[in-house]
């Protein structure tokens, strides 16, 4: 794979006497979409906050645009939008205070404009001036993926972006990043839902407890297993 955007190269992570991730490599060319399947205690989120730069390897290497979070910290973290999993939002601040706060810490300019445009993206324009605090899940969800889209980073890193969603939205989140790759941008997210990663993804990595478990193009997949989900079966050796 020529010039990859991300490189992961035998991450492990070691917390105590708790291996987290075990040997973790796989690429991400610039301009696509990988998503990290797996359930509940797999390592996803883990992997992704070491691509994010919020967790450093206990060993291995990360590489983002050419550039590695020990050499440059600033440079790196301003490839990545991140978009956490939770998050304990502030109280009293409106979903437009919110997002004007983050687009100042990254420097964004025309501010205004650029809050105006992602608050309309993810459908919540009508509710800019409504505290965020008094939110559902979803639209909580989608106060996020708005900030990580705010400075129109190279690479978006997306920890379970679906959870909360209704129907609808997780229809137009899958319409809004076939846009993002369409512009140039590339995608790394976590999922357990097995139809979204199917839909969106250009490349899947299984993981289980831990560990590299399968990967493939969605395309590759599906010709020899059918389906994600046969996939994803066989990489627990259940069938």
């Amino acid at each position: 794979m020529d010039n990859p955007l991300i490189q992961v190269k035998g991450i492990t992570k070691v917390i105590g006497r708790q291996t987290l991730v075990e040997e973790i490599s796989f690429q991400v060319p610039g301009g696509s979409i990988l998503a990290l399947c797996g359930g509940n205690g797999a390592g996803k989120s883990t992997v992704l906050r070491m691509v994010a730069g919020i967790l450093q390897p206990t060993s291995g290497e990360i590489t983002v645009n050419g550039l590695k979070w020990k050499q440059s910290r600033k440079r790196f973290s301003m490839q990545i939008g991140y978009m956490p999993d939770d998050y304990q939002f502030s109280h009293g601040l409106s979903a437009e205070e919110l997002l004007n706060f983050w687009a100042a810490l990254r420097r964004i300019p025309r501010r205004k404009q650029r809050v105006e445009e992602v608050l309309a993206l993810v459908g919540l324009a009508d509710k800019r001036n409504s505290l965020v605090t008094t939110f559902s899940k979803g639209m909580r969800q989608r106060v996020l993926f708005a900030q990580a889209l705010l400075a129109k980073p190279p690479l978006l890193i997306m920890d379970e972006p679906t959870n909360g969603l209704d129907p609808f939205w997780m229809n137009e989140f899958v319409k809004l990043l076939q846009n993002i790759r369409e512009e140039g941008h590339t995608v790394l997210f976590s999922t357990h839902q097995l139809e979204i990663a199917d839909r969106v993804a250009d490349q899947i990595v299984f993981l289980n407890q831990g560990k590299h478990v399968g990967s493939g193009t969605t395309a590759e997949i599906r010709a020899e297993f059918g389906s994600l989900y046969a996939a994803f079966h066989h990489s627990l050796g259940l069938g």
